[in-house]
Order: structure tokens, then C-alpha cells, then sequence
């Protein structure tokens, strides 16, 4: 039966119209059953299936409020009816049609899942009525309910894997403004493989690195923490550049076991006093120099990404002069890879530095939020991958030794 929205005589301004597949085999049962919808006054589009096969088709193309479901079909009856529906739409409402003889099948069937059931022979409209609305209702009450729940558990394990991600940097005499940002690649997800950190160490120079794990997800993540803890506890223990990043290719690839995963990264020395910055990167992209001239990409030497090539070992530095005051950024990918508007071009670092271009400077902190903020509305809320900003910013002219 092809579905068609039908009005009842009595329905009621405003009424929804409920999408209800009906289930039953017998042919005189169908019809009465689809006679009692029209009486009860319900805006309804209907589908009848004589067999959960076909009912699983239908299912799997039509989005269903209620289920209408006969516990006798030709190929599954009973309880295991029941299961069988709610195994295939979980957060439909299923309402059960059973005989005279079976009191006792109605209650199973609601302790098996159903939301209600009704008695073949006993039925009226204005029974079949309420029954479908309360059992909808409670459908979707009982969805909402589910996806609360789901959305809390995500916040929490969003809250412990951005403590892992986004540390608070250690800060002692430092005069630089730090800001971070970490934008998941999708609503709702979870935090995935990009972090970053700052660390003052006792010598009074800044550290700061920002790395990227590939993939998504947990794995990323968890990968992402260690690598991110490694490079803490490593810079203050005294290590610095390609000794720092080979530990961090030790600890990458013993913990990432089996899975061929790898991560770009910078690490970044920033020297007041010196007024240079010394780069190394990972098979990751030149951080942006803002100065009160304007904004430009870094030329750096290039190395290899941690865990590609374990023997090569070459990260060469880059020592860069720093201005009296400006900012460096550093970012991952997700903020270049996005599409520019609605051309199919990426966004890439051009367009990032048309989009700095155009937007005040004064506050860091608004800076990145309306930084990242646009490219996001470029790609047309698109994102799909983590986007990760950390920003350094100084105004004090250095004292030169």
C-alpha cells in the first residue's frame, strides 16, 4: 500500500500528521484497522506490510512515528516480534495488536518495549485515537530523553579530553598574552587529535607547540593527550629541538601500537630577550607573524611528520628576528581546508590572510573567536575537520644582549 495523507472527518485544526506502518498479514484485520484511523479524526499517512521483511524495507526508506504491529506474522510472532521492530527503529512507538485469548501477550509485549498495545475485536476509534498519540508522545519524550543523556555524556568526555588538549600553560615571569582555541570538526563530536601547549621554562624562555594527529575520534584524542603530556614533561626536563621531537617519535610510536597513525606538529622557542623565535616543524605549515605593518606567513625549513620515517630524524631550525611588538599563530589544517564561500577552491593560507586582513586587531582573544568564526561561515558550517589557534602575542620592546 503506497502511503497518502488521510484526514478524518473530525480532525482537528493544527493536527500533526503521523507517519504509521502497519504490520499485519491478515487482510480483513488491515482493512479494519485502516477504517478505525479514518474514524479517529488523525491526519495519518499509512503503509501496510504483511511481513517484518517487507516492513524492514519500509523502515529503512520512510521515517515512522508509530507501528502498528500484529503479533502473528509469517515470519516472526510473539515476543520476538516485538524485539525484531525495536531492534529496527529503536525510537519509534510501537503499539501491539493482539487477540482476544492473549491477556497476557499485551503486558509482554510493553515489558519487551511497546509503548502500549491494543485487543483486535475491543477497539474504537477514539481508543485508537488517544492510544497513538500518548504512544507517540511517549516515543518522543523517551528520544529526547536518550539524546540528553547522549549529548551529557559527550560534554563530560569533551570536558576530561580538553583538559588533556587545552592545558593551562605555565606562565611564570612571561609578559606574552596566550590564546587558544579548539573548535571539534563536527557538532556534537568529540574533541579529536589536535593540541597544543605553553610552557615557560626556568631559563625565562616561552615554549609552545601545536600538533595534529591524523584521524579522528577517540584514538586521535587519547593519541593527541599523550603527545601532548610527552611534550610538556620533556621541555621541562631540558630537552629541546630534534632531541625533544625523536623522544616524541619514541612515545608516538609505542603508543599508537598497530595503528598507522602520525602527527605534524611545532614546536616554537620564543626568546624576549633575544627577540628571535626559533621554529621547528613536523611536517606541519609556517606559523602567521602580525606586526603592526600587517600580517604574513613565516618561511621555515620543513621536516618530516613524527612517525612517517623514524630514521630520517631531520627537523632543521629556523631562528626567526622578532619585532619590537607583534603576535605569532600557530593552527592547525581545519582552518585552512575549509571551502572559500562557494567556490569548490579550499580556503588555504591566501585566504586566511585576506580574512585577517579585514578584522581589527586589538583584542586576541575576539581576534581568533571572529578568525575562526568566518572561515567556518566560508565553508558553510562544512567543517569536518578539528580546527586548533593558539596565539602569542608581545608588546614589550625586547632588551637586546
Amino acid at each position: 500500500m503506497t502511503a497518502a495523507t488521510v484526514t478524518g472527518p473530525a480532525a482537528a485544526a493544527g493536527e500533526p500528521t503521523y507517519r504509521i506502518l502497519l504490520i499485519e498479514d491478515d487482510l480483513g484485520d488491515a482493512l479494519l484497522v485502516e477504517e478505525l484511523l479514518y474514524d479517529t479524526g488523525l491526519r495519518y499517512e499509512l503503509i501496510t506490510r504483511p511481513t517484518l521483511a517487507e516492513a524492514r524495507t519500509a523502515l529503512a526508506g520512510t521515517a515512522i512515528d508509530c507501528i502498528l504491529l500484529d503479533l502473528h506474522l509469517p515470519d516472526v510472532s510473539g515476543i520476538d516480534a516485538v524485539a525484531a521492530v525495536r531492534a529496527l527503529a529503536p525510537h519509534t512507538a510501537v503499539i501491539v495488536l493482539t487477540g482476544l485469548s492473549e491477556a497476557q501477550a499485551g503486558t509482554d509485549a510493553m515489558a519487551a518495549g511497546a509503548q502500549d498495545y491494543l485487543v483486535k475485536g475491543k477497539v474504537e476509534a477514539d481508543l485508537l485515537y488517544r492510544t497513538v498519540r500518548y504512544a507517540v508522545y511517549r516515543s518522543q519524550t523517551e528520544r529526547a530523553g536518550a539524546e540528553a543523556q547522549a549529548a551529557r555524556l559527550r560534554a563530560e568526555e569533551n570536558a576530561r579530553l580538553e583538559r588533556g588538549l587545552l592545558p593551562q600553560p605555565i606562565l611564570d615571569t612571561s609578559t606574552v598574552t596566550v590564546t587558544s582555541r579548539y573548535l571539534p570538526g563536527a557538532s556534537m563530536a568529540l574533541l579529536g587529535g589536535d593540541f597544543l601547549d605553553v610552557v615557560e621554562g626556568d631559563e625565562g624562555l616561552l615554549h609552545a607547540v601545536i600538533g595534529d594527529v591524523s584521524g579522528h575520534g577517540p584514538d586521535a584524542a587519547a593519541l593527541g593527550v599523550c603527545l601532548r603530556i610527552a611534550w610538556r614533561s620533556l621541555v621541562l626536563g631540558g630537552h629541546r629541538g630534534d632531541d625533544l621531537l625523536h623522544l616524541m617519535e619514541r612515545i608516538l610510536i609505542a603508543e599508537r601500537g598497530t595503528r598507522h597513525m602520525f602527527a605534524t606538529c611545532t614546536i616554537l622557542t620564543l626568546d624576549q630577550k633575544a627577540a628571535t623565535a626559533t621554529l621547528h616543524l613536523a611536517g606541519h605549515h609556517e606559523p602567521l607573524l602580525t606586526t603592526p605593518e600587517g600580517t604574513r606567513e613565516l618561511t621555515a625549513a620543513h621536516g618530516v611528520a613524527l612517525g612517517i620515517a623514524p630514521e630520517l630524524r631531520s627537523w632543521p631550525a629556523t631562528v626567526l628576528a622578532l619585532p619590537a611588538t607583534g603576535a605569532l599563530t600557530l593552527y592547525t589544517d581545519g582552518l585552512t581546508e575549509g571551502h572559500n564561500g562557494a567556490t569548490k577552491e579550499r580556503l588555504g593560507v591566501e585566504g586566511l590572510l585576506a580574512l585577517i586582513g579585514n578584522q581589527p586587531t586589538a583584542d586576541p582573544a575576539a581576534h581568533v573567536d571572529l578568525l575562526i568564526k568566518e572561515a567556518n561561515e566560508l565553508n558553510a558550517g562544512r567543517h569536518t575537520d578539528d580546527v586548533a589557534v593558539l596565539r602569542l602575542d608581545w608588546g614589550t620592546r625586547p632588551t637586546r644582549p
